[in-house]
């Protein structure tokens, strides 16, 4: 499986404050951009698996309402998430 507990564990450390922190947004939006990516890839492989397709849509609408979220909490949170992970926007 792509997302072990070791994984989890290392992705709460670097962006939450450690390792059980599953909380803040921050630490959920970059589990999110990691399944994201991870579902990406294999859409690129399977492109009727529409189960998956709708997956990751709800994902990316999960993703983008905790950046809406964080944006209307604390815009310096915001820009260093999306500069850390990459996002646009």
């Amino acid at each position: 499986m792509y997302l072990t507990k070791e994984v989890k564990e290392k992705i709460f450390a670097k962006y939450g404050k450690d390792k059980n922190d599953t909380g803040t947004a921050e630490a959920q939006i970059a589990l999110f951009t990691h399944r994201i990516n991870h579902l990406t890839e294999h859409l690129k492989n399977n492109r009727k698996d529409y189960n998956t397709e709708r997956s990751l849509v709800k994902l990316v609408g999960k993703r983008r309402a905790l950046l809406d979220y964080l944006t209307k909490k604390d815009i310096l949170r915001y820009r260093a998430i999306v500069k850390e992970l990459g996002l646009r926007k």
